[in-house]
């Protein structure tokens, strides 16, 4: 069987806005028909907060801390909850939903990314559980904002914590997944992040979120590079999907449509704190 042709974009570090642009820029080259499906690995330069789309900022991300520590704060075009991006491999899969191994409905989709990323992660010698869902447990009014407390469908748990994210949008015939697989992780910076309740101090926040996320070399015996995860995944990819990835930067079409995008959406703090349909003053 031939193999389906795939682009593989990989950018490297970029601050939050421009790599929000750039996925939706890449979705809209993709929806047009100028483009094979895509597998797009990234970083964040500045570290960075990506907020669901319905969320309002201030109600989520404690912004003073974020502030001062000069961690970007940017709206996601997908839903879900607020994720903090740091040393980590994020990616984003876009394609039609008929053909490249993918269907019109949402759950499959979901289910087959996480195959690639539970493959991934064997790989690298975790022991990955695919999970359907449940919901919040015991302490989950302490991190009730970050999406990695909350395992959704089809999402990766490793010894019982949440290992990945992702979240899903659809424009007609095509959707775009992005997420991410951390390869270190600090659970109190994570918690200070998110904290806007200020009810009990950053080391039991700390405390409370290490017993549901989890990060890569957290258990692994001799740590692994994001650089390391990212050719994995992207091994992962070619062997779920069959498909062969063809590398291939960003044409200068899509640069433009993102950086017209960051000027419109991405880079204006009123929109990525309360959204579009918003007015008056940032939270």
């Amino acid at each position: 069987m031939a193999k389906t042709i795939w682009r593989q974009v990989r950018t490297g570090p970029l601050p939050g806005s421009l790599n929000m642009a750039l996925d939706e820029a890449l979705l809209n080259s993709v929806a047009a028909g100028c483009s094979h499906p895509v597998l797009r690995l990234y970083r964040w330069d500045p570290a960075a907060v990506s907020l669901g789309y319905f969320q309002r900022g201030g109600r989520v991300v404690n912004l003073p801390y974020c502030r001062a520590e000069g961690i970007d704060v940017v709206r996601r075009m997908t839903g879900g909850r607020a994720v903090l991006h740091a040393s980590e491999v994020t990616y984003s899969v876009i394609a039609g939903v008929r053909g490249s191994g993918f269907s019109e409905r949402v759950l499959d989709n979901y289910r087959s990314i996480s195959l690639a990323l539970q493959l991934t992660l064997e790989t690298l010698g975790l022991d990955a559980t695919l999970v359907s869902g449940r919901s919040g447990g015991p302490g989950s009014e302490t991190t009730h904002s970050a999406c990695f407390t909350a395992p959704s469908s089809y999402e990766l748990l490793c010894e019982g914590c949440k290992i990945a994210g992702s979240s899903q949008k659809r424009q007609g015939e095509v959707f775009l997944q992005h997420g991410s697989l951390p390869v270190d992780l600090d659970p109190e910076r994570l918690f200070r992040a998110l904290d806007t309740l200020g009810r009990i101090s950053s080391e039991e926040g700390g405390r409370a979120l290490a017993q549901k996320v989890g990060w890569i070399n957290r258990w692994l015996d001799h740590p692994v590079t994001v650089e390391q995860v990212e050719d994995c995944l992207i091994a992962s990819f070619a062997s779920v999907f069959s498909a062969e990835l063809v590398e291939q930067a960003p044409t200068a079409a899509e640069w433009r449509d993102a950086e017209e995008l960051v000027r419109q959406r991405y880079g204006n703090p009123a929109w990525n704190l309360r959204g579009i349909a918003a007015a008056g003053p940032a939270e």
